[in-house]
């Protein structure tokens, strides 16, 4: 059996990242969290859960009891009091802890940045904290990242907001400052490196992606993967405390933190000392192949109306209907209306209805229905058409066909990945008729397998 790990901040974006990884790598884990019940729920094997929080010594020092290696990932930037403050008790608590129970190693994440520069007090208290870990002998292995990106990550999601919502942008000089992003999977490579790294003393090890890139870049590399065309106009008069209010307006983020992230990506965040390539033997990937993962992980943003409907027949039965659907079949309701939207799209340029379909009673893979194609098939189980319809977005329609002996169950969803606002625009405005269209069209599908019988 591996030693045991201990991880703060595991419900975090970056610690829930690491606790998945670890669990699979058969480490036998331990979390210490001020809300265990949102990790206790995910009953995941392997893992230990207890209550605390490292501004309690007590707590600490019961969760670190036959700990080998201690991961530190907590930062107060979201706190309403003093974050530098806490964050020095914190890791004060989490250092003595640690040295009392004979702890190995204890590996942290911190932030990059030049200490000849004037830090911000985010990237300051971050260096601080590195600082106070190292000071009572335990041997520590120090990350310095600078943007993770990743669907979760804070700065990440900054960017996404920003660029999914604003077709014209006012932006700051904070904007054009350079950064070296690094993606969430290599960053964790990095951290799971870190438990077979030989070390007898502290070690620091700045990390970063293989591309220098400015915020701008980054919005602007974000926008052209998800097709969306963004004006970005540079102003010199926002101050970071005019930004984190826009920033609040505009984005998820709480004003405050949005101020302490903005004070720090005024800072130009590039590794300096490239010696973690040569001593961990991690290639990470550039910031177009980060964000390109990110978005194609990331569920949130995709819309999704799904409906089903049981019917006492055999699968083949039950799937016979949505093999046959469009073309001279129809679409089993309200064909008017799906008319009416082909005429629309035509108007628009798009293909509209009339393409029809080349077999009334078998589909392959890139064959056409009306205005969708067939994106992928299994018989008697599964259909997803993509539409090739003018819309702001990527729209496909899914049937799934799921059987016992007491009949079959017809699941029908319908996804809508939207483009910018007016993506999100559309979705909204089409989505009470999905109820009056979809649902008519799965009883119709129900009828017809009925009549078949």
């Amino acid at each position: 059996m591996k030693p045991l790990v201990l991880i703060a901040g595991a419900t975090g974006y970056v610690g829930g990242e690491l606790l998945k990884k670890l669990l699979d790598a058969g480490y036998t884990l331990r979390c210490l969290a001020r809300r265990p019940e949102a990790l206790r729920a995910k009953a995941l094997p392997g893992l230990e859960v207890v209550e605390g929080d490292v501004l309690s010594f007590g707590s600490v020092r019961a969760a670190m009891a036959g700990v080998s290696s201690a991961f530190y990932l907590v930062h107060s930037m979201g706190s309403t009091q003093s974050f530098e403050e806490q964050d020095r008790t914190g890791a004060q608590n989490f250092a003595n802890a640690a040295r009392d129970a004979g702890v190995q190693r204890i590996i942290y994440l911190g932030g990059l940045g030049s200490s000849s520069d004037q830090l911000s007090t985010h990237l300051r208290s971050r260096q601080e904290v590195g600082e106070i870990l190292r000071s009572v002998g335990v041997p520590v292995i120090e990350f310095r990242a600078s943007v993770v990106i990743g669907s979760g990550s804070l700065s990440f999601e900054m960017i996404r907001a920003l660029v999914e919502r604003l077709p014209i942008m006012i932006a700051p000089r904070w904007v054009s400052v350079d950064a070296q992003p690094i993606a969430i999977a290599d960053l964790i490579a990095y951290l799971l490196a870190a438990m077979d790294h030989p070390i007898d003393a502290t070690e620091i090890f700045e990390i970063g992606g293989s591309d220098r890139v400015s915020y701008g870049g980054l919005m602007r590399e974000y926008a052209r993967q998800r097709g969306l065309k963004r004006l970005v106009i540079s102003v010199p008069f926002l101050t970071p405390r005019l930004s984190s209010l826009w920033l609040g307006l505009v984005t998820p983020l709480y004003v405050r933190v949005g101020r302490k992230l903005i004070d720090s990506i005024r800072h130009s965040t590039v590794v300096e000392d490239p010696r973690a390539l040569t001593a961990f033997g991690i290639r990470p990937c550039g910031f177009r192949e980060a964000i390109s993962a990110a978005i194609n992980t990331d569920k949130r943003h995709l819309k999704t109306d799904s409906r089903m409907i049981r019917v006492n027949a055999s699968r083949a039965d039950a799937f016979a209907p949505i093999r046959q659907i469009g073309g001279a079949s129809g679409w089993f309701y309200a064909n008017w209306l799906w008319q009416l939207r082909g005429w629309m799209d035509k108007l628009a340029g798009g293909v509209g209805m009339s393409r029809g379909r080349h077999d009334p009673d078998s589909l392959c893979v890139g064959d056409v229905v009306d205005c969708w194609r067939v994106e992928a098939i299994e018989p008697d189980h599964f259909l997803r058409l993509v539409a090739e319809m003018k819309l702001p977005g990527r729209a496909s329609l899914e049937f799934e066909v799921t059987g016992d002996s007491t009949g079959s169950v017809i699941r029908q969803t319908a996804s809508f990945d939207p483009l910018g606002l007016l993506g999100r625009v559309y979705w909204y405005s089409v989505l009470p008729f999905h109820h009056f269209v979809f649902s008519g069209m799965l009883l119709g599908i129900a009828v017809r397998v009925r009549i078949k019988q």
